[in-house]
């Protein structure tokens, strides 16, 4: 499930069932492939974008610190500072610059997340990694389509097509799926509830 926030693209595609393929647009997958389909809403990852955009902020802050004290005392002893050489900027203006710019950066990133709407989507997972994700502004037609696909997973000769929209989701920027717990391991990433 990979792939933006606000800005994203609703482009509309044909989602059709013909000799045994699901086709969404022109991403094709095998019926026989297909381990889950179902409607969900899914809804930006806020508070995480928030939190993410203050430790950034805060290590922005501390690197832009410590570098513009290391450049502070290497333009004073170079003279940089000083305008001696014509009114060189010096390596402090760099750090404060390039701390400008991370700053620049990681506001944007969150704002793109905190602006970014919530989407009904039908998903269909495969049993690899693969996913496709549509939409529509009537659910109802979504509902239908699952129920769609699961008729035509179970009779071979079920063929439809109807015209969706589909989305570019990136899962760092939304809830996407279930929430599972996971105690012990290594490198998990989970909900406590």
């Amino acid at each position: 499930m990979a792939p933006a926030a606000s800005a994203q693209p609703i482009i509309g595609v044909n989602l059709r069932v013909s000799k045994r393929l699901l086709w969404v647009g022109d991403a094709y997958y095998p019926i026989q492939n297909i381990a889950r389909v179902y409607t969900l809403t899914i809804h930006p990852r806020r508070k995480e974008a928030g939190l993410l955009f203050v430790k950034r902020l805060l290590l922005i802050g501390a690197v832009t610190i410590l570098l513009g004290l290391l450049a502070a005392a290497i333009d004073a002893s170079s003279g940089f500072g000083s305008g001696d050489n014509g009114g060189s900027p010096g390596l402090t203006a760099l750090v404060l610059i390039v701390a400008g710019a991370a700053l620049i950066y990681s506001l944007v990133e969150m704002l793109k997340v905190l602006s970014a709407p919530s989407h009904f989507v039908l998903a269909v997972e495969t049993s690899g990694l693969s996913a496709a994700v549509v939409t529509s502004p009537h659910p109802d037609q979504l509902r239908g389509l699952a129920h769609q696909i699961a008729d035509a997973i179970e009779n071979p000769k079920a063929e439809f097509e109807v015209r969706v929209d589909t989305i570019t989701i990136s899962p760092a920027h939304y809830y996407f799926g279930d929430n599972v717990n996971m105690y012990g391991g290594t490198g998990n990433v989970g909900m406590a509830s």
